[in-house]
């Protein structure tokens, strides 16, 4: 290593982190380190297939030490980040310490549970590789232990599913549950053929399912959910989760053993970054450059900031994988300038999607300003997310088994493996 390059350390491999990694790759003048608590990437908007069965955890993960081959200046650290030390540029990693010229925080989100504690011990939170795999686990032990008892009150709450948040990753998973009750359930599970074998409820505390999107797609979602069975609770929000009971705002109770959270997410905070560097949701407060207030070498990117400089978006860009991405390739040609050069964060918005089921889907547009549904937007969505994976052998994969699910109205990965007894995790994989 040359002594006289500039270290850069970066917190997390997600959609912020890689993009940095591969904007500073084989650069002279720069020796760049990535630090993750997993030895692995993963596409976090496909976990919910995970999670149902529908692809297989390689198909949208990657391991960081051969994505790196061949970059020569960048070097991967499987580590926690446990503590800065901004006066002496160092940080204190679970396996050792680092010193940097740039450090760069790009940890994502973990689940926010808004306090309530019944919620965050029994619920089952959608940001991990951990989680999509335990979920999967829970639902199909939930189902065979429902085909061995005649307890009808008891099989029903088995088979009951509370979704709660009705964002992209909520509207997924309902969606995904319903078609999976219609096709597979009754397939697979001939002795509940018959048996009312549970609902599906979508919950949230606002007046429409994705309501960050357009009022097209919010009503043909909330249409298509609802004839796909999905019972759906606006305007509502849950209270409490325990004895097998979802407690809800309007004073109703849905009887269930199963609530999945996707309703909100917080950023990490870290010692070392002070109390009044973070804004809402713990978000840290960033510049128009990305970096942190308060501090000339220590930026943050995606999820884990919040930045209130551009003129289109004064209260904080979406927690979108395109801000985090974006955000990460102007810092990385930011660094590569002097800095009186550089070039303030603008977020180029390309729009939002969703899927909802086979052949459904919305997508807004934004350039030119275009809504689709059904089955166009559908390919799109396919499409769009097929072409994000990281390698072409995740893309292959994944499309090979997105044509055999299509065809055979069927998935081939509802196996039970476990490695040990293990919860799922409430921090987010470093991304």
């Amino acid at each position: 290593m040359d002594q006289s390059s500039k270290k850069v350390i970066v917190i997390g491999g997600g959609f912020a982190g890689l993009n940095l990694v591969m904007q500073l790759k084989n650069k002279p003048g720069f020796d760049v380190t990535l630090v993750d608590k997993n030895n692995y990437n993963f596409f976090p908007p496909l976990l919910y297939q995970v999670a149902t069965g529908f692809l297989e955890p390689s198909s949208i993960s990657y391991p960081f030490r051969r994505f790196l081959r061949g970059k020569h200046n960048v070097h991967f650290r499987m580590a926690d980040l446990l503590k800065i030390l901004p006066d002496e540029n160092k940080v204190i990693l679970s396996n050792g310490e680092l010193a940097y010229d740039y450090l760069v925080l790009a940890t994502g989100a973990a689940s926010n549970f808004f306090g309530l504690e019944n919620v965050e011990q029994h619920a089952i939170p959608m940001k991990t590789l951990s989680d999509a795999l335990y979920m999967r686990n829970t639902l199909l032990d939930r189902l065979e232990e429902a085909t061995r008892i005649q307890d009808l009150d008891r099989i029903k709450k088995l088979a009951t599913i509370v979704v709660a948040g009705a964002g992209p990753t909520g509207v997924e998973l309902s969606g995904m549950f319903a078609e999976m009750r219609i096709k597979i359930v009754q397939k697979d599970y001939p002795e509940l053929a018959g048996r009312q074998v549970g609902k599906i409820y979508l919950v949230d505390g606002g007046k429409a399912v994705l309501g960050p999107m357009s009022e097209q797609s919010q009503h043909y979602s909330k249409e298509s959910l609802e004839k796909l069975g999905v019972i759906i609770k606006l305007g509502t929000t849950v209270k409490d989760f325990k004895d097998d009971t979802v407690f809800l705002s309007d004073g109703t109770t849905i009887a269930t053993t199963t609530l999945i959270w996707a309703a909100g997410v917080t950023a990490q905070t870290f010692e070392g970054i002070p109390t009044e560097a973070y804004g809402r949701a713990r978000r840290m407060l960033v510049d128009a450059f990305n970096k942190i207030n308060g501090f000339s070498n220590i930026y943050a990117l995606g999820d884990t900031c919040i930045q209130t400089t551009d003129p289109a978006f004064p209260n904080g860009h979406p927690q979108l994988a395109q801000v985090a991405i974006q955000q990460a390739k102007n810092l990385g040609k930011n660094l590569l300038l002097p800095e009186g050069s550089r070039k303030p964060f603008i977020y180029n918005d390309k729009g939002s999607m969703a899927i909802i089921g086979r052949n459904k889907a919305v997508a807004d547009l934004e350039k030119p300003k275009l809504h689709f549904n059904g089955f166009i937007a559908w390919l799109i969505w396919l499409f769009i997310h097929v072409m994000s994976l990281l390698n072409f052998r995740n893309r292959l994969r994944t499309l090979y088994n997105w044509v055999g699910a299509y065809f055979t109205m069927d998935q081939y990965f509802r196996m039970i493996i476990r490695a040990g007894d293990q919860q799922p995790g409430k921090q987010n994989d470093a991304g």
